[in-house]
């Protein structure tokens, strides 16, 4: 398997920018190193608060939400981000089990490992309508 993501088609950025959210500094940084390593553009942010900020300046090609998130939580960051950016593909993952997952184009159960990431980053690039 490579360990390089590739550009959406189309896209006019140089790497895949991958909004990564988790309110738990360890994942957070373990999914940045990963996303980053992967040649991709990770954008971390520790709340769902926060994600939108992020958002509404840049538009993600990948958003990897948790579910346990203080304040908003990430099924409501989740259906947000589908309804407002339907080409952002959405990646769920969380310690709960997968079949209480939202609707997403993937889940990644914790843990993870590195193969299992690059994995869903791989098929959600290369299924999403663009």
């Amino acid at each position: 398997m490579s360990t390089s993501i590739p550009v959406p088609r189309g896209s006019t950025q140089a790497a895949l920018t991958v909004l990564v959210v988790d309110d738990e500094e360890d994942q957070r940084s373990l999914l940045t190193t990963h996303v980053t390593r992967a040649g991709c553009r990770p954008v971390p942010v520790a709340s769902a608060e926060q994600a939108l900020v992020e958002i509404a300046t840049l538009v993600p090609d990948v958003a990897v939400i948790d579910l346990n998130l203080p304040g908003m939580d990430g099924r409501t960051l989740a259906r947000i981000v589908r309804e407002r950016f339907p080409d952002c593909a959405l990646v769920i993952t969380s310690v709960l089990d997968p079949q209480d997952y939202p609707e997403a184009d993937a889940v990644l159960p914790k843990p993870f490992t590195r193969s299992r990431l690059l994995e869903v980053l791989q098929d959600v690039v290369r299924t999403r309508p663009r």
